[in-house]
């Protein structure tokens, strides 16, 4: 399978060093920063590639993402940031015929996680008593805050019927991979719940996972339907 990178920065370059584990070819490079850079989305040298892999930045997404999708290239995007543009990528998409799996976050056990979070937030939910908050920490040069993934939490909490207010926030310091902690607080208990990320290769690893589902697919999808999970679990 020939893979396309958009963006070449530190998680381009991990998928690039695992795709062969995961039966792919690196076929090239779409980032202008990059001096791996073959061309824009409407380069001749794509023609062929199956699955652009997009870890770019927030203003490319809503540009390269229909590009690719006209030209019958699958997408995996894990970038964040671009949601005002949703609407108008996801039109692209329907209007393509093209596959794609967003996900704010591919670690396999952060998809676990927050099938986990909204199962606790609906039995909360009935707790009038119980107040809840979502804490985010990561590296120092994460542009994004609240991160993609703590708004996903939020937003499943949410629907899952937890209707009061969730208080959430964002440290930004050092070199830290990822970390994201629930918390449940009542007037004399409380619950937490915590997902703790030691390297950025989970989050290759469930792209590639994304990489090989997508492939020979068509329609807009998450990494809960990569990982068969389904809305009632």
């Amino acid at each position: 399978m020939k893979l396309l990178l958009v963006g070449h920065g530190k998680m381009g370059r991990m998928v690039e060093s695992l795709a062969a584990e995961y039966g792919c070819e690196v076929a090239g490079v779409l980032d202008p920063a990059s001096p791996a850079h073959g061309g824009g989305p409407d380069a001749a040298s794509w023609n062929g590639i199956d699955v652009a892999v997009d870890f770019s930045t927030p203003d490319s997404v809503p540009v390269n993402a229909p590009a690719l999708a006209r030209r019958g290239i699958n997408l995996v995007v894990g970038t964040t940031g671009w949601g005002a543009h949703e609407a108008a990528v996801r039109r692209a998409i329907d209007d393509s015929g093209a596959g794609i799996v967003v996900a704010p976050n591919f670690s396999i056990g952060v998809v676990l996680f927050e099938a986990i979070v909204a199962r606790a937030a609906r039995l909360f939910a009935a707790q009038p008593e119980f107040g809840a908050f979502i804490h985010e920490a990561h590296h120092a040069t994460k542009k994004d805050a609240p991160s993609g993934t703590a708004l996903l939490l939020q937003r499943s909490m949410q629907q899952a019927g937890f209707t009061r207010p969730i208080d959430t926030s964002s440290t930004r310091a050092g070199f830290i991979p990822g970390v994201h902690t629930i918390g449940f607080d009542g007037p004399a208990e409380a619950i937490t719940l915590s997902h703790t990320s030691r390297d950025r290769t989970a989050f290759a690893r469930g792209a590639l996972a994304a990489v090989k589902w997508i492939h020979g697919r068509r329609g807009w999808y998450t990494m809960r339907d990569v990982l068969g999970l389904t809305e009632a679990e």
